[in-house]
């Protein structure tokens, strides 16, 4: 017998520990197949909703954000690598240059979800890639109407919501449903809506906890 989960996976595309997670949680989900299977979705959450359209040095926003070095964010970065390479996903070694603004990106993910759930997973895969991997400004809405179109969405569409304010309101709507639930930190995957695993957390913390969750049996939260 299947059991069938609902996931909402909330993050944001310049996370890289949601990259990180979200790797790591497929995986898991591999694993415990047939027996469990998901449905996952996307959930907006912005780490820099202030951030301007430019961006701003990574180097300089970190050190402003956590007081970090230089020395220490590069062995950050290159723990994240390690972690990334372990469940398939590839962080340029370069590390991102700039921090960007992401709200139209998860004006994108929510279309993309009315559209097809199939297609928001394949294009949030896409906006993690173009940004951690292929160093691309997760804001240019070239590079958001590209990766649209990759995701099998009308590019032409895309464009059209780009230029306009479409699903702005319910993009904000859905982000403060989960800061207001607590939810300050991400990702954050909340499983038939009851159950939180927070952080980036390692294939068999998912594992053990999807196989709980199917069983109905009690499941902690988890916490990176």
């Amino acid at each position: 017998m299947t059991t069938r989960l609902h996931i909402d996976f909330v993050s944001d595309v310049s996370c890289p520990w949601c990259a990180v997670g979200l790797g790591a949680l497929e995986a898991a989900l591999k694993n415990v197949a047939p027996e469990v299977t998901a449905e996952l979705r996307f959930q907006p959450f912005e780490l820099n909703p202030q951030m301007p359209r430019e961006g701003q040095d990574t180097f300089e926003h970190l050190n402003q954000k956590y007081g970090s070095s230089r020395e220490q964010q590069v062995q950050m970065r290159d723990m994240i690598r390690e972690r990334g390479a372990a469940v398939g996903f590839v962080f340029s070694p370069e590390g991102r240059p700039r921090i960007y603004n992401t709200f139209d990106a998860h004006r994108l993910l929510h279309w993309a979800e009315l559209e097809s759930v199939p297609k928001q997973v394949a294009l949030k895969k896409l906006l993690l890639k173009a940004y951690f991997t292929d160093s691309q400004n997760p804001s240019d809405p070239e590079v958001l109407v590209q990766r649209a179109a990759e995701a099998g969405l009308d590019p032409a569409r895309a464009r059209e919501i780009l230029e306009s304010d479409a699903y702005a309101a319910e993009t904000r709507e859905r982000e403060r449903m989960y800061t207001d639930a607590g939810i300050h930190s991400v990702p954050a995957i909340i499983i038939n809506n009851q159950h939180l695993i927070s952080g980036g957390q390692p294939v068999e913390v998912f594992e053990r906890a999807l196989l709980q969750i199917a069983g109905a049996q009690p499941s902690a939260v988890a916490e990176a």
